[in-house]
């Protein structure tokens, strides 16, 4: 039996394989482990290269380096722009940064 970790780079192997020139990811970190997300997340940040990536997530640390970030709230896009730009301001996905890179350090 695979561990989520296992699958997620299973199926990210099997999207290399078919190198189609878009990717649409939901969730691939969700239900991960420190150390398994860190290895899918290496593994989506090669795979994205060259090729038009949609990334689907509540984990930031997953969207971070995206070039351009759609922030979804009650069904509509409330913000958008790259990490730094929303974090810079006072909107939803700076709200939801703080809480995810700083209190949950802290929480650590």
């Amino acid at each position: 039996m695979l561990s989520g970790g296992q699958k997620q780079r299973v199926a990210i192997a099997r999207a290399i394989l078919r190198d189609a020139p878009v990717l649409l990811l939901d969730e691939a970190t969700s239900a991960l482990d420190a150390e398994s997300e860190q290895l899918v997340q290496r593994a989506v940040d090669k795979l994205a290269q060259g090729r038009t990536t949609l990334i689907v997530a509540h984990r930031l640390a997953t969207v971070k380096k995206a070039d351009r970030i759609l922030v979804f709230d009650q069904g509509g896009i409330v913000a958008s722009g790259t990490h730094d730009d929303l974090v810079s301001g006072d909107g939803l996905y700076a709200r939801l940064a703080r809480l995810q890179f700083t209190d949950g350090l802290a929480a650590e």
